[in-house]
């Protein structure tokens, strides 16, 4: 499974993004999906998460309300919309992939695919 990362960019606080990740391999229907950020200086953390059906959605605090993920199955992609962004948002962008669909969203260890990430920068 390869993961393709895209729509990163420079916005405005306030302003909006749409990331997206697209993925080979005929089984990502099965796949649960995340973003996960890392910003300078500081670890990686995940963002949002979305099982395999796209019936479960997870958010971290920090984003709840503003970000919403979701997937479209026939594109073999997931998307992260990202409103009302903030300049603690600024970080590179990274989505991953769990093939055994689990619903541990927040733990990267379940992740075994990863893309290369895609840099979000939020100017004051």
């Amino acid at each position: 499974v390869q993961l393709q990362a895209s729509g990163g960019g420079l916005v405005q606080a306030g302003g909006s993004l749409r990331l997206s990740c697209a993925a080979s391999g005929r089984t990502f229907s099965s796949y649960t999906m995340a973003w996960f950020r890392q910003a300078p200086g500081k670890e990686r953390e995940f963002v949002a998460g979305i099982s395999w059906s796209g019936g479960s959605t997870y958010y971290a605090d920090a984003v709840k309300g503003r970000f919403t993920i979701f997937r479209v199955s026939a594109k073999n992609t997931v998307y992260l919309q990202m409103n009302n962004l903030k300049p603690e948002d600024t970080a590179v962008y990274y989505c991953a992939a769990d093939p055994d669909g689990s619903y541990l969203y927040k733990r990267q260890t379940e992740y075994s695919y990863w893309g290369q990430g895609t840099l979000v920068t939020v100017s004051s």
